[in-house]
């Protein structure tokens, strides 16, 4: 059911990443100018972090007529999955499934409006009525009420939440023209809080070089629990991601979240060596009139903060070739950081090439006790 456009003070927040979930969703890859030769090779990496999620929890997996019998195949076997028709124009879950809210007894979704990552100003494919269509279908479908929130444009991999009132963004996403150009930054900030319990927002001031999301937060600052948060971070003064880190570690040095508490920073490096698109990647792109298109050589937003927390664990990028020494450090790193959680380590090479990371194709569902259709 679609609730009221504005939700009255009801006791409902976005949980933690870190809290326990019922289950993830993901969207099973197809697009032809974001994956490769037919999306094989990321069909492969996306159906193995399927199968790890569901070792942990429920797997929603949305496919459409032209991805569902090849999702079907190569699942087959897996438990823990649900498989939905959907249609999308791409597979970034976290940007277009709904934002899950949480009363503690029940959970809602929230329906942004989605428009590509900036619109007609500078959205990156010329069509996305099917992905902004899809938090309201996936909820009818899943039987989670949703707010419509169709008026604001939002992302879902452009906020974190630690669960206790304190929400975290980038100034360069949320105060960007493409997205809510109407609207003060007080009053976006007054809508963030509405509809996601929200009691402070921190504002970043930059995310990670070349994103071209204009720099989700997802990519740049996560928060593993309450108070704490991982930075990715270089000690390389010439790389162009230094002064966009420096300005996000001075900001969160001088603030406390809503609890009044100073943030703990852990600084988790970039790769050491600049991932880039290849001759070989550019190859098996086929991309569409008005759709944002790759060079070789271009550098990609790679980042370990990209991870995603399931219920047992952390799925954790890694880059491989020149970068091993890197992603063996970010294994180390959250090993220390999520000592209650395997760390996996997931060649994640198939998804940034695409644009994004695991964090940016996953979306979770917090874990309570809610009124679900059967399907």
């Amino acid at each position: 059911m679609k609730l009221s456009s504005i939700p009255s003070d009801d006791g409902f927040y976005m949980p933690g990443e870190f809290s326990p979930h019922r289950a993830t969703v993901i969207i099973f890859p197809e697009r032809p100018g974001s994956w490769g030769y037919g999306a094989a090779p990321a069909q492969r990496v996306f159906a193995d972090i399927i199968r790890e999620i569901a070792r942990d929890e429920l797997v929603y997996v949305l496919v459409s007529d032209g991805t569902g019998a090849k999702a079907r195949t190569m699942l087959e076997g897996t438990d823990n999955i649900r498989i939905l028709n959907i249609p999308s124009d791409d597979s970034w879950a976290r940007d277009v499934a709904p934002t899950f809210v949480s009363d503690g007894i029940t959970v809602r979704g929230v329906d942004w409006q989605f428009n590509a990552w900036g619109g007609e100003y500078d959205g990156l494919y010329a069509h996305w009525d099917r992905d902004n269509a899809l938090a309201s279908r996936f909820c009818e479908l899943a039987g989670y009420d949703c707010y419509d929130a169709q008026h604001f444009v939002l992302e879902g991999g452009s906020i974190h939440s630690d669960g206790e009132g304190t929400l975290m963004v980038t100034e360069s996403c949320l105060l960007s023209k493409g997205r809510n150009p109407q609207l003060t930054k007080a009053e976006i900030e007054s809508t963030l809080c509405k509809y996601l319990g929200g009691k402070k927002v921190l504002w970043l001031p930059r995310g990670i070089h070349n994103d071209e999301t204009n720099e989700h937060v997802d990519n740049v600052c996560a928060f593993i629990r309450p108070g704490e948060v991982v930075l990715a971070w270089t000690d390389n003064e010439n790389d162009p991601q230094y002064p966009l880190s420096r300005a996000d570690l001075d900001y969160l040095e001088s603030v406390t979240d809503a609890k009044g508490r100073r943030i703990k920073i852990h600084k988790l490096p970039i790769p050491d060596v600049p991932v880039t698109i290849t001759g070989h990647d550019l190859a098996g792109y086929t991309f569409e009139e008005g759709e944002d298109q790759r060079e070789v050589g271009e550098r990609l937003a790679a980042s370990y903060v990209n991870f995603y927390f399931t219920n047992g664990a952390v799925l954790l990028p890694q880059f491989g070739g020149d970068n091993a020494a890197s992603d063996a450090r970010a294994v180390e790193i959250m090993k220390s950081l999520c000592s209650d959680r395997r760390i996996v380590p997931v060649d994640a090479r198939e998804i940034i090439i695409g644009g994004g990371n695991i964090h940016c194709i996953t979306q979770q569902i917090p874990a309570v006790q809610i009124k679900e259709t059967s399907l």
